[in-house]
């Protein structure tokens, strides 16, 4: 008890992270139809791009410094993977996120509530496909690795990139880069054209934990250390190791254990 009270910054962090990343991720997708009267797919698919590429550069940007901003089991278990986080700690932060994932689709389906339907739906939407399993172990491979490239590379604009990253990816593949089992877990309670039917969910969790993980092996290989301060790579080489400084978080470099 007193260790979740010692990180309870970090886990409010997390939650209301998670759960305003939900609430645009399904919430960009109702307003166009519900509101707007849309019926064409491609323009859900570019406003939910815009949407959460925007939303998701100011929440890192929000709470980064109080959490590192993970926002996703995948980003966390990679952490864990490679010892930057320690198992307690991870387990908060995974209890955060999916608490705050589920607590985002309630409020986003209040607020698009109709009095005709339920509050709560089952999605039904069966997207489980070789070609879309693919593609969500790609996107949280290179969503990783555009982090830990961009932590490590001591890059000053990690959240915009990982912000245009996102948006960027949901327009070019075809599961549209769901990357994240707190949104997998979301989306199985919306109506939403964005909703997943439960074992395609689980599915997806499974394709992004592995991609994650793909990732983790690659980029501990790329960017073995942190640099100090005064010292700067070589031209595309970043694997000196004349001081042996620590190896940094996955956006959180601002936190230990």
């Amino acid at each position: 008890m007193s260790y979740v009270k010692e990180h309870s910054r970090n886990m409010v962090a997390e939650f209301l992270g998670t759960m305003g990343l939900i609430m645009v991720a399904i919430g960009s997708i109702l307003m166009p139809e519900l509101v707007w009267g849309s019926t064409m797919s491609y323009e859900f698919v570019f406003i939910n791009a815009v949407a959460v590429g925007f939303i998701l550069f100011a929440l890192i940007e929000t709470f980064g410094p109080l959490s590192g901003a993970h926002f996703n089991p995948a980003v966390t278990l990679a952490q864990l993977y490679s010892k930057e986080i320690v198992p307690k700690k991870a387990a908060i932060y995974i209890l955060s996120q999916l608490s705050g994932a589920l607590f985002g689709v309630l409020l986003v389906n209040a607020m698009f509530y109709d009095t005709t339907q339920a509050l709560v739906f089952v999605s039904e939407n069966e997207k489980a496909t070789l070609s879309t399993l693919l593609s969500e172990f790609v996107c949280t491979f290179l969503l990783v690795a555009v982090i830990y490239g961009c932590v490590r590379g001591r890059s000053k604009n990690t959240s915009l990139a990982v912000g245009l990253f996102v948006g960027g990816m949901i327009v070019t593949t075809s599961s549209t880069m769901y990357a994240n089992p707190a949104v997998d877990l979301a989306r199985i309670f919306t109506n939403a054209a964005c909703g997943i039917a439960p074992l395609s969910s689980l599915a997806f969790m499974a394709a992004s934990i592995l991609g994650a993980l793909a990732a983790v092996l690659v980029f501990n290989w790329l960017y073995p250390l942190k640099l100090d301060e005064n010292q700067k790579c070589d031209p595309f080489d970043c694997s000196r190791k004349e001081n042996p400084a620590r190896i940094i978080s996955i956006m959180d470099p601002f936190q230990k254990g």
